[in-house]
């Protein structure tokens, strides 16, 4: 049945083309972070691990994906949403992580965590439950968003990572970025596939397509600055 819906995408249909690419991109990531756990100590592990569990769940959802894209020629919502609310909560707990070294406590994961899931949970409504009200609900989201980036950009997370300094204040900048630049290609998404007072500017672009290049950059992206993290700060014990 797979390869039958595959043999469907057509060779000019590009958002079928970056769901399939989304797909073995993800899955060649989680095996790369996978395979190189052991060669880290093991306070980095976890951070290694959870990198991995991120591309692995995600290639998961777009394998299913892929194929209702294929099936239906319709956006897969609902598959995108359960792959969002997995990992974007881990994405922040790489924070927490990585933050460990400098006290981050649980009241921080938590904290983000439920940010994260108010901001999706109220994405999803407003793209694929009540979509008349679909700038309101987006506004919501977006509001969970900027308190994420307040916290990691001037609260806790940041105090803690200017503690840690080193390579876990390098790293947590770049995650920093991922979240600010990164993250805000969603949005984007959300209002190309919504309506709204934003039809006019966002309205002609492919929704898919944008999600699809947002996941592979942001997931795969989150996974490498941690695997840099954890090089550099095993390089920098085996020196001493």
């Amino acid at each position: 049945m797979n390869a039958l819906l595959i043999s469907k995408l057509a060779t000019n249909d590009y958002v079928g083309f970056t769901f399939f690419v989304g797909c073995m991109a993800m899955m060649a990531a989680s095996v790369f972070f996978f395979f190189s756990m052991n060669s880290f100590d093991k306070k980095w592990r976890t951070s290694i691990l959870v990198s991995g569990l991120i591309t692995f769940i995600a290639a998961v959802h777009y394998y299913y994906m892929r194929d209702y894209w294929a099936e239906n020629g319709e956006s897969p919502t609902f598959f995108r949403y359960v792959d969002w609310i997995l990992t974007v909560p881990l994405m922040c707990v790489e924070f927490y992580l990585i933050l460990k070294v400098a006290g981050a406590t649980k009241k921080l994961m938590w904290t983000l965590i439920g940010a994260s899931v108010v901001m999706l949970v109220t994405g999803y409504w407003g793209e694929g439950v009540d979509r008349d009200n679909a700038a309101i609900w987006g506004g919501v989201s977006g509001a969970a968003y900027f308190y994420i980036v307040y916290l990691i950009f001037f609260g806790e997370a940041k105090s803690l990572a200017t503690q840690a300094g080193g390579h876990v204040l390098n790293a947590h900048n770049i995650l920093c970025k991922f979240v600010l630049i990164g993250w805000a290609i969603y949005p984007i998404g959300y209002m190309a596939g919504t309506p709204g007072w934003y039809d006019g500017i966002f309205g002609g672009l492919e929704m898919d397509v944008i999600y699809n290049i947002g996941d592979a950059i942001n997931k795969i992206g989150f996974g490498l600055v941690v695997y840099s993290l954890a090089v550099n700060s095993s390089s920098n014990q085996q020196a001493a």
